[in-house]
């Protein structure tokens, strides 16, 4: 089976579905399927991605009006080529490459699936309100019809699915949930705790530097607690900065004691910083799935999380974290709360940690079942 995968970008800072992608193409490469990505990238503008690429991959780019991305060549290199294909995944949606594709695919013939990667969150209406006005148009103008025709919508979790239904109206999909997760490599995992980045215990934020993450409730609480207590732990935060007010806002407006700041961490690095820290703690205000969630679950690393993270639910019935509301009082609570936590009790919940990662998140399950769905589909 010949699958092409199609996604805006494919730079590894654009966050959680390039790497899932690229997780999930290595295991349907082992299985025997073969797999090339499509992108609306300009070629020179990831020549150092494409190194880490064992796929082919076709750069479509540059993509015109804004985030949207539209690109004649992608709307006409699909239409020469998709029907080489067995089959077709989109990843996310509201631009461009999800519409020429879905167009090309129905022209031609060939099944597609898209995965919205959390895309049709209704939170994102009600955050931004003048967004979804334009949103609107373009589900009015082609993205219901992108949704509607496609053999399956697949969701990374039942919360995600749920929520989708809000989104807009006419919502007329043929729903999927297929699950998702992640892995953290052999080479990585053999050499973990040889060197630590940051030697004093330590919270951990690993993500992208931007408002939804809800970073800043984070800052906050730990300042206030840390100020309160003795013996905090520090709190290192790592990952690219998506939106430079918001991140220098963070870092002039609490007080840096214990704070401490890395750039984005990849690799070795990302997973030293994982598995060397007492808790992942991410209260997001949307999260359709937190790939980094399951990456902490994976070396044992317990999660301190808001409910707005779809796969909450998993988290607090494994015993693998903390889960309380994304406010000032749910963060506050999530810090207190482990750090009332007996050393026992965190031994205990990092056990039910990498338990709740293989029962749950660990990709070869996910994405062999992905497979399976694909070839009774079409």
């Amino acid at each position: 089976m010949k699958i092409l995968r199609v996604i805006n970008t494919i730079a590894s800072s654009s966050g959680g579905p390039i790497e899932g992608l690229k997780q999930a193409s290595r295991i349907m490469s082992e299985i025997g399927v073969e797999v090339e990505v499509a992108c609306i990238d300009q070629e020179t503008a990831i020549a150092e991605e494409l190194k880490s690429f064992p796929w082919k991959v076709y750069p479509l780019g540059p993509g015109k009006f804004g985030n949207y991305s539209y690109s004649p060549k992608m709307r006409d290199w699909m239409q020469h080529n998709v029907s080489q294909y067995d089959a077709v995944i989109i990843h996310g949606n509201w631009q461009y490459h999800g519409l020429a594709t879905a167009k090309a695919c129905l022209s031609k013939g060939v099944p597609y699936f898209i995965y919205p990667h959390g895309m049709l969150d209704p939170w994102f209406n009600k955050q931004y309100p003048l967004k979804r006005i334009k949103k609107r148009l373009y589900w009015n103008g082609g993205e219901h019809f992108v949704l509607k025709h496609a053999k399956a919508v697949l969701f990374t979790c039942t919360e995600e699915c749920l929520r989708a239904r809000e989104c807009f109206k006419p919502y007329q999909v043929t729903e999927k949930v297929i699950g998702y997760g992640t892995n953290a490599p052999a080479e990585a995992l053999s050499s973990l705790q040889e060197k630590r980045l940051h030697q004093a215990p330590y919270f951990l934020f690993l993500g992208r530097i931007q408002e939804k993450k809800g970073l800043d409730l984070l800052i906050q609480a730990y300042a206030e607690l840390r100020s309160q207590r003795e013996g905090m732990p520090d709190l290192v935060i790592a990952g690219p900065v998506q939106q430079l007010d918001y991140a220098e806002m963070l870092k002039t407006r609490f007080p840096k004691e214990g704070i401490f700041w890395f750039d984005s961490v990849k690799g070795i690095k990302k997973w030293q910083l994982l598995a060397g820290a007492e808790a992942l703690v991410l209260p997001s205000h949307q999260e359709n799935f937190g790939i980094v969630v399951a990456e902490a679950l994976a070396v044992g690393t317990p999660t301190l999380i808001s409910n707005k993270v779809n796969i909450f639910r998993e988290i607090k019935e494994g015993g693998a974290g903390l889960v309380e509301n994304d406010d000032s009082t749910g963060t506050c609570q999530l810090l207190n709360n482990w750090l009332s936590l007996s050393i026992k009790q965190k031994d205990t919940m990092s056990e039910a940690a990498h338990h709740t990662f293989l029962q749950h998140f660990e990709i070869r399950a996910a994405t062999e079942s992905l497979v399976q769905f694909i070839r009774e589909s079409i």
